[in-house]
């Protein structure tokens, strides 16, 4: 046996991220971030009959409940890039649902603690 036949079982499953993503470019930040959570649609009769095996292995995924990106791509094993990609593809196509996240809430005015502070203090002792 040569080296190159024990090689050629390892090469075969390797696929180049661009035939998954089938050329296509990434999303924006804003559209997919890490803690995007991601969920399939509702409708399982709108299932799409040609979905690449990574397509169709996010969308099982996604039919669970709400994942983040970044917990999708370690569940699939796939490059971060490649998984938002396909999410934004099966996104656009009406298979998934986006939620962004939450917006930092704004800190509270000192002023209005102090004040909320000292009436519990003057009611309660």
């Amino acid at each position: 046996m040569s080296g190159f036949e024990e090689l050629e079982p390892e090469a075969a499953e390797l696929v180049r991220p661009y035939v998954i993503t089938k050329g296509r470019g990434l999303p924006d930040e804003a559209q997919l971030s890490l803690i995007t959570l991601v969920t399939a649609a509702g409708d399982d009769q709108q299932r799409p009959t040609r979905l690449s095996p990574e397509e169709q292995s996010l969308l099982d995924l996604c039919t669970a409940g709400y994942l983040s990106v970044a917990e999708i791509a370690g569940h699939t094993r796939l490059p971060m890039g490649v998984v938002k990609i396909l999410l934004s593809a099966l996104t656009e196509g009406g298979y998934l649902i986006t939620r962004p996240p939450v917006q930092r809430a704004s800190l509270a005015d000192k002023q209005i603690l102090e004040e909320v502070l000292h009436g519990l203090r003057t009611k309660f002792g």
